[in-house]
């Protein structure tokens, strides 16, 4: 299918749901894009793995009782990440040893919930690797409002993100509220997860908060323009992505992660300063001085 074909379908009203797909996964890719840039520079991405799982009992309660997605993924993740933080105070049990506790505590609790929906199998599989096909109208403006938040409230606490994501013992002797940032950084991970499951799938939706901002890395030094690049990388990445999956009938979440995949890829070996081929450029200009000297 040309790209032409695929503007036409978008415009078809029997497939209405083909551009509310892509609406919801480039707004997710973006939101995505966006908090990344935050887990990749903290080195969170096992937080951001299991705030996947965390939010999956509210989904599940959610689908069952026919309710909300957003607001139940929403729940549950809040919830857990409370738990996460208040369990954490002890110091005989680390960080990662909680966080590993109730969040696959969580996920076990939602596979238990969904089992008892009608047609537990395929809701199962909607929720794990997504579903382009029902997505309601309503969401679209429910995706829509919750990433402008997320992203608001990330703008406007950038600065203290920032500083406990570069020296926590620092931020903590300055008298910056830690504990509270990182309880609103979770959330702000949880609706960033919450939003993009329908599309990409509770499994995948890790690929959109780490793959682009780690992309934007490899590209760039500064932060400014590593959050400028990595959700427009988000974005593109979804766009090709449904594009790709529906031209080939291929599944739409794992379509857009292995096209921000080779994106990576791309700039692993193409960046000018980062890639592999850009530091063997820099290692042969290096060297060739000496060369023509030691010839002269």
């Amino acid at each position: 299918m040309n790209p032409i074909d695929f503007v036409t379908d978008l415009f078809n009203p029997d497939l209405a749901f083909l551009p509310k797909a892509l609406a919801v996964a480039v707004m997710s890719s973006l939101v995505c894009g966006v908090v990344g840039c935050y887990v990749v520079l903290r080195g969170m991405a096992f937080i951001g793995d299991a705030v996947a799982h965390a939010v999956f009992p509210g989904l599940a309660v959610a689908f069952v009782v026919s309710g909300n997605l957003v607001l139940g993924g929403t729940v549950a993740g809040v919830l857990t990440a409370i738990l996460v933080a208040l369990f954490s105070q002890n110091r005989r049990l680390k960080e990662d040893s909680v966080i590993g506790v109730f969040f696959a505590a969580s996920f076990a609790l939602g596979i238990v919930v969904i089992s008892q929906a009608p047609g537990y199998a395929g809701s199962l599989q909607q929720f794990l690797f997504g579903s382009i096909a029902g997505i309601p109208t309503s969401d679209l403006y429910v995706v829509g409002i919750t990433g402008l938040v997320v992203l608001a409230v990330m703008f406007a606490l950038h600065k203290e993100f920032v500083t406990i994501s570069l020296d926590r013992e620092s931020a903590r002797a300055l008298g910056v509220p830690v504990f509270w940032l990182d309880l609103v950084l979770y959330v702000l991970i949880t609706l960033a997860v919450v939003i993009s499951v329908q599309t990409i799938g509770n499994i995948l939706v890790l690929a959109l908060l780490i793959t682009p901002a780690a992309t934007a890395r490899l590209l760039t030094d500064r932060l400014g323009v590593m959050m400028a690049l990595a959700p427009v990388i988000g974005g593109l990445s979804a766009l090709v992505g449904v594009y790709v999956s529906w031209s080939w009938d291929l599944p739409t979440g794992g379509t857009i992660v292995l096209t921000l995949t080779a994106v990576f890829l791309a700039a692993w070996f193409g960046s000018p300063h980062q890639g592999l081929l850009g530091r063997a450029l820099e290692r042969r200009r290096r060297v060739s001085p000496g060369i023509v000297e030691v010839s002269a």
